[in-house]
């Protein structure tokens, strides 16, 4: 998935306008324009079309944290360069305060069974021996079952 793809779900998932994605980027000290965010949202073949990159969207994603959570003490997080599946859902779960028993529930409710010790290894860190990749069909069953719970009516 691509972080346009995620951004766009987040987006329908939460009801969020532009107003509230630009009051996101702010809650990190960023500045980012109405314009950029349209351009984000916006299809692939779309002429106006501009690929989200992952500064930007793990930007976004430590804004919503801050939105959801509040601020901590201390200085703000800083973006990471590089994005993967997992730090993606870490973000995520932080963000919506989140349990692992939550995340699989959720998970459930999309169509996708894991075990506990298969979450785990999700969150490991990439050099640890249980480590796992977390594959764009589980982010997108995850994402699925985040749209299930906040948007039930929703096709």
């Amino acid at each position: 998935m691509t972080n346009n793809d995620i951004l766009r779900r987040i987006r329908y998932t939460f009801d969020f306008n532009d107003s509230t994605m630009i009051q996101i980027f702010e809650l990190v000290e960023i500045e980012v324009t109405r314009e950029q965010i349209s351009n984000w949202l916006k299809k692939d073949d779309d002429e106006t079309y501009s690929s989200c990159s992952d500064v930007n969207f793990a930007t976004f994603l430590n804004g919503l944290i801050i939105k959801n959570r509040g601020r901590q003490d201390g200085p703000l997080p800083i973006a990471e360069t590089k994005l993967t599946n997992n730090i993606v859902l870490r973000k995520l779960k932080i963000a919506l305060d989140l349990k692992n028993d939550d995340v699989l529930s959720l998970l459930a409710s999309a169509g996708l069974a894991l075990g506990k010790h298969e979450l785990s290894a999700f969150f490991r860190r990439a050099d640890h021996k249980h480590y796992r990749p977390c594959k764009d069909q589980v982010l997108r069953n995850f994402l699925q079952g985040i749209q299930a719970k906040n948007r039930p009516t929703a096709d």
